[in-house]
């Protein structure tokens, strides 16, 4: 036998052929593209399949059987009352507003501002480590944020301010603050790293301070992130559930201070639902706060996603 003859064992299979790899890798291309456009349509389709739910349980009643005028301007809410139930949800919805609003007052300031540190002053394991923590840090179940705000900042307020209670709009819209802050902040800050560098080197050239450099070039050319970064916070916390029912006080209110405990509508639907006979008026009503709610997140949603794609085009 000579040194070019293979021994039979060797000698491949005389009617096997040879795999074609790029029929495989097409094979795996197609599966790939259609698994990612099913998990892309079905997103739409759980949207869809959530605002048909609610619909269906709601929208007739709020067409057909509900006083609106009376639902958006009475501060009377007494689904269960057996001789005049009202459905006043002007109160519930002021709540929301209140405690939102206060938490952006809270939130943007320390989330563009945490975003600044982030994408223009820190750098290395400094940068790394704190993106990791402003992560952590919307990684807290919204459960543990009651609990610090009906075990910390409650009596915390109490004795800082010397009130009876300090379940209010001043404890809710801070916890709804910190949860806000996290994605805030880092969209905040990828709307700071789409700057171009060289408008930071511009700047610098013409003999601007760091500062005057984030102030004049930065900030105004990533505006439009950073206003839908805010405008994803305010989903955030108008949508928000168990943390403003544990540090609100969950008193039907119209506030006139941050001290006034409020209720959310929220808040509402999560405490009433379970207690309500399924079909009923006051069942039919917590839906369509469901509705109300589903069309303001959706609306402020949809602002941001607009902004942030006309970002991209730019």
């Amino acid at each position: 036998m000579t040194s070019t003859e293979l021994v039979p064992s060797e000698q491949p299979p005389a009617n096997r052929p040879a795999p074609d790899r790029r029929n495989i890798a097409w094979y795996v291309d197609k599966a790939v593209f259609y698994l990612v456009f099913l998990a892309g349509v079905s997103a739409i389709v759980f949207i869809i399949s959530i605002f048909v739910f609610i619909s269906k349980e709601g929208l007739g009643f709020a067409l057909f059987r509900l006083n609106l005028v009376e639902f958006f301007t009475s501060i009377y809410w007494r689904p269960t009352s057996e001789n005049n139930p009202t459905y006043g949800a002007l109160a519930l919805i002021v709540g929301t507003t209140c405690v939102t609003g206060l938490a952006m007052l809270v939130s943007v300031p320390f989330s563009i501002g945490a975003a600044i540190y982030i994408g223009e002053f820190a750098t290395g394991r400094v940068r790394e480590s704190l993106k990791v923590l402003v992560e952590m840090l919307a990684a807290i179940p919204s459960v543990v944020w009651g609990f610090i705000g009906l075990s910390i900042m409650n009596p915390l307020i109490i004795d800082l301010f010397n009130i009876p209670i300090g379940l209010n709009v001043l404890n809710s819209g801070l916890i709804l603050g910190l949860m806000a802050a996290p994605i805030m902040t880092t969209i905040a800050e990828d709307a700071l790293k789409a700057v171009p560098d060289h408008y930071r080197e511009a700047a610098e050239a013409m003999g601007a301070t760091r500062w005057q450099v984030i102030f004049k070039v930065v900030l105004p050319a990533a505006k439009n992130g950073l206003v839908a970064a805010v405008l994803l916070g305010v989903g955030r916390g108008f949508g928000e559930t168990m943390a403003v029912l544990m540090a609100s006080g969950h008193s039907i209110n119209i506030p006139t201070s941050v001290f006034d405990s409020v209720r959310a509508l929220t808040a509402t639907i999560a405490a009433e639902l379970g207690e309500t006979a399924v079909g009923s008026d006051h069942y039919q009503v917590l839906f369509t706060l469901g509705i109300l709610l589903f069309i303001v997140t959706f609306a402020i949603n949809l602002t941001a996603d607009i902004i942030v794609r006309g970002i991209r085009k730019r």
